[in-house]
């Protein structure tokens, strides 16, 4: 016979669930006055605040339901609408329990028995790693429905009293666990568990469960296939029902339920300190810090979870951005100052015989203006093959000349930079700028001429590639750093140019999503040349079937009959029977009898770089017909007479790779072609490919890849710490990523060191975040 207080509790339950629900006269089947006709018989109080309850408006109900809880629970205890701080879990020794620094180790405190293995396996070693463990995604476990209102396959959460337990084998290495729970309001439901013979000892008549899985309708009964397990105690408190709760990753052996009472020990032992000052949050609408933990960890509602998670998403880009601001304690440097004038760039401009686009002319009074400061200009200047950065870059080594400094431009191959020299002689050398060139190819005797004059200041514009970073080379007054495909050099290739301070211009004819560029050059500002010169021929983009491949060929072969030449790229140079691509050497071979007229080359990444420039310009003197390669041709010279670009396999590449690869052609007057052929057939390759053959817009493309491949396969995270991001998502965060550039720009300008006694604790958890970064470097 159950006690008055177990009927009183089982009454309690539903009632608060009703409340949860929002007085919807649903968490008992057949309504509130069921339950009270089965359970309130005791209590004639409760019976008369609730008496009509199916007829009241949803204000009398929540007010009937505060007098009717208030009725059954005691004074002292009596439950209050949930707040910021009343509804976070309490724990038992909570009261009593002191403040900890967050890096507070984990193995001083009382976890219990094996949790220190626990908290190894899932790499948490600090209370700070634990608050920040965040979950993966969130269920709503707050409503428990009635068992007569569950669907078959719907996933529920069921609380209640194990009455019986049973276990059985049907066939050899089948166990199966069977347990039938009674719910607040008397209704049973079998749960089972699946060869997971440990969890058996745990059942016993009469403890109270917490199970969540999916269920399975039979007639009137209901079975759950348990996926999470939790006993309630004796307080009664739950962090796995009645509320939205997280999950988290974790490993075998180590319960959901560890984890959570492991975050709430940390939460209530951490005092509730920021990072960010009430007037930066104020100034941003973030919630503060210990707001947004227990909002990501246990959110009383989705309001809470998403200012959570805001708050929690800023913070990744704030210290994402100080970082790479940080970086080579290069952020805030005096740098030349030049006068950049108006009048010189239009006499620039005068003598191309072109005219620069609008863009062209947006992002060069942005370099002019960096130019004209006292800080060290570090600009990042995008633009899609084609747009004109060169002639950009040429006009600010001009500005640097004008005022009697030196300019250096390096590339990252010797034929690039030959194409470079080339280019800034059309532009300069009428100006009366001098113009030299400096590569490894040279004979020492050449070499140590060029840098004679270059540390005399005869040279006024030096082109090169990382001889331009040899110890050798003294400047005479270098002002001005132009480099080529950044990302083709380690960061410290570049600074080791940068003796001196010369203001830098790193330009990219990869198309970078703007969310990308902010973070991964997040030291540099950004310029994007987004427009085209006018009467340029778009290149035609065709996909096709590998079944369809001799026809492709045919017409590569009717190109080259019209004297043009074509470029075949595939994926790797071996054959590999997992990949199943056609390997570049065994293309090669099958390309000289399918197009027995054609003259075939080939080019590789074994090769060396002087093998390299030297099948590149044998192509480009038209020594043959047809160029196979493997995608090392994906930044190169300009070959006008390339008409015909064939990808073998596109499927195997990224949106953005494919692009770069296609802008090998178009670049002479002539109509220029790029043939995608697909090796594989599904929907989804077809869908992607597609997204290439329909645009020619490389930053349109690179957002397309972004979301399709996400950040890390586009760049390296590790240099950048992208890898870090555990709420961040940079194809949607283009906001935030530029609010938290700009609060991290502001701190740095003003204390450059985070050296004021206000901004520890934010060093302090900057210096725990790149510590992690450093430490997945180092394995």
């Amino acid at each position: 016979m159950p006690t008055l207080s177990e009927i009183q509790d089982k009454l309690r339950r539903p009632l608060e669930l009703e409340r949860a629900q929002g007085c919807q006269n649903r968490a008992v089947a057949g309504g509130m006055e069921k339950l009270l006709d089965n359970f309130a018989r005791p209590f004639p109080k409760v019976r008369e605040a609730l008496r009509g309850y199916g007829e009241m408006s949803s204000e009398e109900r929540g007010a009937a339901l505060e007098t009717a809880l208030t009725l059954l629970t005691p004074a002292q205890t009596a439950p209050r609408a949930p707040t910021r701080v009343e509804n976070r879990p309490k724990l038992p020794a909570e009261e009593s329990a002191g403040p900890l620094p967050p890096g507070t180790e984990l193995s001083k405190l009382n976890f219990g028995p094996g949790a220190g293995k626990k908290f190894t396996a899932l790499g948490l070693y600090t209370l700070r790693d634990v608050l920040h463990n965040y979950p993966r995604r969130h269920e709503d476990r707050r409503a428990l429905p009635s068992l007569a209102q569950v669907e078959d396959g719907q996933k529920v959460t069921v609380e209640g009293v194990i009455v019986s337990k049973h276990r059985r084998t049907p066939r050899p290495g089948m166990l199966i666990l069977e347990a039938t729970l009674e719910n607040a309001w008397g209704e049973r439901v079998k749960c089972t568990w699946f060869n997971q013979a440990w969890i058996e000892k745990g059942l016993r008549e009469g403890l109270k469960l917490i199970v969540s899985g999916r269920a399975k309708r039979f007639g009137k009964s209901v079975q759950v296939a348990v996926e999470h397990m939790e006993s309630v105690g004796e307080g009664g408190h739950s962090l796995s029902s009645g509320r939205i709760i997280g999950i988290y990753d974790a490993r075998d052996g180590i319960s959901q339920e560890f984890v959570r009472k492991a975050v709430q020990t940390a939460l209530t032992r951490v005092p509730p300190g920021d990072y960010i000052t009430a007037r930066w949050r104020t100034q941003y609408g973030l919630t503060d810090l210990s707001d947004a933990l227990w909002g990501m960890h246990f959110p009383h509602d989705e309001a809470h979870l998403e200012r959570a998670t805001a708050r929690l998403r800023f913070d990744e880009y704030l210290f994402l951005e100080l970082r790479v601001l940080l970086q080579g304690d290069d952020a805030i440097l005096m740098g030349k100052r030049f006068s950049a004038t108006d009048d010189d760039m239009q006499q620039f401009e005068a003598s191309l015989p072109f005219t620069f686009t609008n863009a062209q002319r947006r992002v060069l009074y942005e370099i002019a203006d960096d130019m004209r400061g006292e800080q060290q200009m570090a600009r990042l200047l995008q633009g899609d093959v084609g747009s004109g950065k060169t002639a950009v870059a040429a006009c600010a080594l001009y500005l640097a000349w004008r005022d009697h400094y030196q300019g250096a431009l390096m590339a990252p191959t010797e034929i690039l930079a030959r194409q470079h020299y080339a280019s800034l002689q059309t532009y300069l050398t009428p100006l009366g700028v001098r113009v030299g060139l400096l590569i490894g190819a040279m004979t020492p005797k050449l070499k140590a001429e060029v840098q004679a004059r270059i540390a005399a200041g005869e040279v006024d514009v030096v082109v090169g590639t990382q001889a331009l970073i040899q110890e050798a080379v003294q400047w005479h007054n270098l002002g001005l750093a132009v480099v080529d495909e950044e990302h083709r050099f380690g960061v410290m290739q570049r600074r080791k140019l940068l003796t001196g301070r010369p203001d830098v211009l790193v330009m990219s004819a990869t198309p970078i999503p703007r969310s990308l560029a902010l973070t991964s050059y997040g030291d540099l500002e950004l310029s994007i040349i987004d427009e085209l010169p006018p009467g340029r021929t778009p290149i035609e983009t065709k996909l096709i079937q590998d079944t369809a491949r001799r026809q492709a060929y045919g017409f590569v072969m009717k190109q080259i009959r019209e004297g043009r030449q074509a470029y075949v790229v595939t994926a790797l140079i071996e054959e590999s029977d997992t990949l199943e691509l056609l390997a570049a050497t065994q293309l090669a071979d099958d390309l000289k009898v399918l197009l027995p007229e054609a003259r075939v080359g080939l080019l590789h990444g074994r090769m060396s770089a002087v093998e390299k420039d030297a099948v590149m310009e044998q192509f480009r003197e038209r020594a043959f017909d047809v160029l196979v390669s493997t995608t090392v041709i994906e930044v190169g010279v300009d070959v006008p007479n390339a008409t015909v670009m064939v990808i073998e396999n596109a499927e195997r590449f990224g949106l953005s790779q494919l692009h770069q690869l296609r802008g090998r052609v178009g670049r002479g007057s002539a109509q220029s072609y790029c043939v995608l052929v697909a090796g594989e057939h599904s929907q989804k390759t077809r869908k992607r490919l597609k997204i290439i053959e329909s645009s020619t817009d490389g930053f349109v493309i690179a957002e397309a890849d972004l979301k399709l491949r996400g950040h890390g396969e586009l760049r390296g995270t590790r240099q950048s710490g992208l890898d870090e991001l555990k709420l961040g998502d940079l194809s949607n965060d283009l906001e935030i990523i530029e609010r938290a550039r700009e609060l991290a720009k502001y701190i740095l300008r003003h204390d450059p060191a985070l050296s004021h006694p206000g901004l520890a604790y934010l060093r302090a958890e900057l210096q725990a975040r790149s510590s992690q970064v450093a430490y997945r470097e180092v394995i």
